[in-house]
Formats: C-alpha cells, sequence, structure tokens
C-alpha cells in the first residue's frame, strides 16, 4: 500500500519499509485505544494509520521550503492522482528483462498510465484497493464510505473502462 500510494517525487527520499515501520510503532501505542473500542476491523484500522503516516511523510517533503523534491524524479510529468496511475501502471505491467522489451514496457507504461489518468478518480482507486491492496469487497467499500454491491460493481466497470480506453489506437 505504501509502495503504490508514494508520491513519486518523494521516492528517493522516503523508504516504505521507514513509513510502515513508523506506523506500527504508533499502531502499537494506540492499539489499547483501538482495542476498547473498534469501529472497522484490524487490518483496515492498520491500514488508516499507515495511511496517516504516509500523508505526514509527503507533508513533511513536500510541503515545506526545501529542495524542490519534483526535480528528483520522473521522466513523465503527468496528473499524478491519488491512488497514482504511474505507481499502478507499474503493477500492471509487470517486469521485462531485455533493452528492447524494457523499451516497449516504458512506452506501454506510459499509455497505461494516460488510460488511468482518463478514468473516474474513484474508479482508479477501486482499482488500488481491490487489485494491489488486494482489499475484499467489504474492505473496499468500507474505505470509500460505499455499499458492498457498490464497490463491486465499481471494481467491474473501472477493469472494463481500463480494457475500453486501452483497445483504441
Amino acid at each position: 500500500m505504501v509502495k503504490l500510494r508514494l508520491d513519486p517525487r518523494v521516492q528517493g527520499r522516503i523508504d516504505p519499509s521507514d513509513v510502515v515501520q513508523e506506523a506500527y510503532l504508533e499502531a502499537s501505542q494506540k492499539l489499547n485505544d483501538y482495542l476498547l473500542e473498534p469501529k472497522i476491523p484490524f487490518f483496515l484500522w492498520l491500514r488508516l494509520v499507515t495511511g496517516q503516516k504516509l500523508a505526514i511523510e509527503h507533508r513533511k517533503h513536500l510541503g515545506v521550503q526545501a529542495r524542490n523534491a519534483a526535480r528528483e524524479v520522473s521522466l513523465y510529468h503527468g496528473a499524478y492522482p491519488a491512488a497514482s496511475s504511474a505507481a499502478l501502471a507499474a503493477q500492471l505491467l509487470g517486469r521485462f528483462s531485455t533493452p528492447s522489451k524494457a523499451a516497449m514496457r516504458a512506452d506501454l507504461r506510459l499509455r497505461v498510465q494516460e488510460a488511468l489518468n482518463r478514468m473516474d478518480p474513484l474508479d482508479r482507486e477501486v482499482l488500488a484497493l481491490r487489485h494491489f491492496e488486494q482489499l475484499s469487497n467489504g474492505e473496499t467499500a468500507m474505505v470509500l464510505g460505499i455499499k458492498e454491491a457498490a464497490a463491486c460493481n465499481r471494481y467491474v466497470r473501472a477493469l472494463e473502462r481500463l480494457r475500453q480506453i486501452l483497445g483504441r489506437p
């Protein structure tokens, strides 16, 4: 979840494992409060604590007067949604080994990223939650504040929409 949602502009500054470690420390400090009144499943609570830690790191690195983090990264400067289309595209394409396949992958990655950018942000988020964070329909619905059937429908429609966009020349 952290690797998928880590802003590309700070990937050289923040290691995902450090965010997870900080989240576990905070979770251990707040565990008794959670156990007294659990309002959501433990896994989603832990995910929430981790997401809050990630947001703090983003604010720390992107919201201060420091060296411009945007100068440290990407060759592609498209729009970055909450669930980064670049990270989603990279996850969808996997790894290739030869230089020619790597070049084809880079081209396809930009195409997939552009397709994801054209999708509704909620559809991208459903794809990220279901496909890459491996949340169930119920967990996805809880995270997004929608009904379980709506989460399922959104996921199926998002996959179909992505297929349609990528099917175009």
